[in-house]
């Protein structure tokens, strides 16, 4: 026998005037707006006329045929917003005639700081849906409620929400869809557009999703209509969530888990049991007006929030929120003093740089008053930096990295980072396609964080932060060439009652060297390479420098030649490089890079440790410059999914090269490995085919984003067309020289043709790979120069120990 009524039967029963039926409403979902109403009103006094003007409002439509029909949370929660900003307007009571007349569904009310929101396909095909529909997903998607949880509100059975919870997902994915074929995409769009529902559901063979793989890759829209369709949860709580229950979204749902507030249960339950008498009352109050409403919720609620104590009630001590731009304890850094506050993405008051703004209203779960204790409870402080990784470049992908750090003595609610990109630099979302739904994962260390492109920025969200603990995301960017040179990123980071703004002293470049790849962790870091080109003389003087020895070890004075090393007929030209890495090393990440003095043709062969043959590798990016030979490039793969086991050698061959004088043709792998035996390090790799002589000057490679702190630093550079007897190569670290550690060892030449790990051979003519030892200063500048030769800058991978 059903003996709970659903939302949509007690709102049936106060269109026909049954009060009773309306407290009842009142009595399940006032819990949840009172949370967000503490959040966006200041005063505890302030938040209850609110509530009680919202509800009042409420009814109001209901009586004259309007207002919602099933949906009533994100209806409620939507009106508290409209009352608090109409009162702030100064238009308190007021019913817009345009509310009073509607008898259909329910219209958003959008922040100014999220104006367009609404008009999103996410949002849009949300508001399409039946209220039903909309009842579930918000509960279930939003506010991760359990079927038991919602089955009140729908007056149903849990195994019934799941299966409704189903069908509702299905359906937004559709509207979704057809949101996205209304927005007059291309021609050749539309076919997949129409194809992306099944395979998300991963309906499609391998067969019939490579033509949709194929254009996604080359099509941002479709590649961002599959990345809404892939997590619907995520979707909902990114776009949806805000939509709803506005900028205070994360302190929203944090209080909420935190009391346990979603259908007809939590801490508020006490409302249910007050006497019959008093739940008639707050109707009746209702149904005259906002201020007898008022009254009478105050009469029901206030004793809710107050301690219980045989003493006068009082506020508890608010938790200690430090000053803006007081310092940091001295074991956790702190961003630099000069730093500039971001503006905010969300509207709020905007503190001083990395430091925590002062809450609105009661501090605690849900920010509602808990009862008194001696001392403050343990509050989260958070500190954050945002910062371009290597550099920011116009015309060229990069990264930008966001640090955040807990040092305050409590854990934090969930966060969310409201990233947000100059004009001219947007998000390039990543994810895995095929037939499994699509997991969203921001470059490097991922740490629970999943993230969303969104308009100006992106979103991300994870799960809460505990005391003394840090977090980092990398996102992808590509920054067009009109991008405004100095315009730089900012975050702002939201959690319970907690807001941290940050902007990056460095922006966009004109030039420099662009991240390829970022991670923080116990991480290690190596390149190795060798020659694919040795001088093809049987002179003595060839053998001499083959082995590093003679007077002439340059290949400007030899006809250089293909080297073959490997013994399989199949191939022009091989070399073999070893790595020594720890057994215990598991890959994060491998970048191989190729050049030579020669037309691209993009592609080379790899073959790693225990495979039975080589790998034809094609080029992600391939570069080219004009040496003094005449064209000449480097290339780019990324060769994770090719490393088996990280320890042994590696071969490379059959890169496009060239015989002849002054030629030259090289390989490097460069390998970011976890460790948990090594110190915990911010790793980066940049690289910029830069030619470097004395017509172009050096190249400047800024290292922005790295700890700014004296820390211990590796370098490894790739180069190429050094030469040994061709002195005055340098590379300098914030003005300071470093040695190289293999080759000669010359700091006043740097560039020598010595490979790390390389074998079979001693010079490696024309290709660099060498490591290098230094400190980290404030201003990183990783600059290479020469006096008489022409190189050929490649990569860097920098690794620095930084603070846990």
């Amino acid at each position: 026998m059903k003996t709970v009524q659903g939302d949509a039967e007690l709102l049936t029963e106060t269109r026909h005037g049954n009060t009773v039926a309306y407290g009842a409403l009142c009595e399940r979902h006032a819990p949840a707006a009172r949370i967000l109403a503490h959040l966006i009103v200041d005063g505890p006094a302030g938040a209850e006329e609110a509530v009680a003007e919202t509800f009042a409002g409420i009814l109001h439509l209901l009586r004259r045929g309007g207002g919602p029909r099933e949906a009533f949370r994100p209806c409620l929660l939507t009106a508290l917003r409209r009352t608090v900003h109409d009162r702030s307007q100064g238009r308190r009571g007021r019913v817009s005639a345009g509310e009073a007349d509607a008898p259909g569904p329910w219209s958003p009310f959008v922040d100014p700081a999220l104006s367009g929101l609404e008009h999103s396909p996410a949002a849009r095909a949300f508001l399409s849906l039946p209220e039903r529909w909309q009842l579930v997903l918000w509960h279930a998607g939003v506010e991760r409620a359990g079927p038991a949880e919602i089955a009140p509100l729908l007056g149903m059975t849990a195994g019934g929400v799941t299966a409704l919870t189903h069908v509702a997902r299905e359906g937004w994915r559709q509207a979704c869809l057809r949101a996205h074929l209304a927005g007059t995409p291309r021609q050749g769009c539309r076919p997949v557009l129409g194809m992306l529902g099944v395979y998300v559901r991963g309906g499609l063979a391998g067969r019939e999703s490579r033509p949709l793989d194929e254009h996604m890759d080359g099509c941002a829209g479709c590649h961002d209509a599959f990345l809404e369709l892939a997590d619907v949860n995520q979707s909902l709580r990114v776009i949806v969530g805000p939509l709803i229950a506005g900028s205070a979204l994360p302190g929203y749902l944090a209080a909420l888990d935190g009391a346990g507030v979603t259908g007809a249960a939590g801490p508020f339950g006490r409302w249910r049991r007050a006497p019959a008498s008093r739940r008639r009352a707050v109707a009746a109050g209702a149904a005259v007006g906002a201020v007898s409403l008022a009254a009478a919720l105050a009469t029901v609620l206030m004793p809710v929030l107050t301690p219980v104590s045989t003493r006068e009630p009082q506020a508890p001590p608010a938790a200690p929120v430090p000053e803006p731009g007081a310092p940091a304890p001295a074991s956790v850094p702190a961003p630099a003093p000069q730093d500039p506050p971001s503006q905010p993405l969300l509207p709020a008051p905007s503190p001083a740089p990395g430091t925590a703004e002062r809450p609105r209203g009661p501090a605690g779960p849900g920010a509602v008053a808990p009862p008194a204790v001696r001392g403050p409870a343990p509050a989260p402080r958070l500190t954050v930096r945002i910062d371009p990784l290597g550099a920011l470049v116009r015309s060229e992908a990069g990264i930008v990295a966001v640090r955040l750090r807990n040092v305050g003595a409590g854990e934090s609610g969930e966060l969310v980072a409201d990233v947000g990109l100059p004009d001219g630099v947007t998000v390039l979302a990543a994810a895995r396609r095929g037939r499994a739904v699509a997991v969203i994962r921001p470059v490097g260390t991922v740490d629970g964080w999943a993230c969303r492109a969104g308009a100006g920025g992106a979103r991300c969200s994870r799960r809460p932060l505990a005391a003394g603990r840090a977090t980092a995301i990398f996102l992808r960017v590509v920054v067009s060439p009109a991008a405004a040179e100095g315009s730089a990123p900012s975050v702002r980071i939201s959690t319970a009652g907690i807001g941290v703004t940050a902007r990056a002293r460095t922006g966009v470049r004109a030039a420099g060297a662009p991240a390829r790849f970022a991670t923080d962790g116990r991480v290690v870091t190596s390149a190795i390479g060798n020659t694919l080109m040795v001088c093809a003389s049987v002179a003595p003087a060839c053998r001499a420098a083959r082995s590093r020895g003679g007077d002439r070890r340059d290949n400007d004075l030899w006809e250089m030649g293909p080297l073959d090393q490997d013994r399989d007929p199949s191939t022009r030209s091989s070399s073999a490089a070893r790595l020594a890495l720890p057994r215990t090393s598991r890959v994060v990440w491998a970048g191989l890079y190729w050049s030579a003095g020669a037309p691209a043709d993009g592609r080379i062969k790899f073959r790693a440790p225990g495979d039975g043959g080589y790998t034809r590798v094609r080029a992600e990016r391939v570069t080219e410059r004009e040496l003094p030979v005449g064209v000449g490039y480097q290339a780019f793969a990324d060769v994770t999914r090719l490393m088996g086991r990280l320890r042994g050698t590696y071969w490379a061959a059959d890169a496009s090269l060239r015989p002849g004088v002054s030629r030259h043709a090289g390989w490097s792998l460069v390998v970011i490995a976890a460790d948990s035996r090594r110190p915990y390090s911010q790793a980066v790799v940049v690289d910029a085919a830069t030619v470097v002589d004395r017509e172009h000057g050096p190249a400047r490679i800024p290292l922005d984003g790295l700890t700014p702190t004296a820390a211990p630093v590796r370098v490894d550079l790739v180069t190429w067309e050094g030469d040994a007897d061709v002195t005055g190569d340098r590379v300098t670290l914030g003005g300071r020289p470093l040695r190289p550690e293999a080759g000669d060892r010359d700091a006043g030449n740097a560039f020598d043709g010595s490979a790390a790990g390389a074998e079979g051979t001693g010079m490696t003519f024309g290709t660099d790979v060498d490591g290098f030892r230094a400190t980290l200063g404030r201003n990183p500048v990783l600059q290479v120069s020469t006096g008489r030769d022409v190189l050929l800058f490649g990569a860097a991978v920098v690794r620095v120990r930084a603070r846990l």
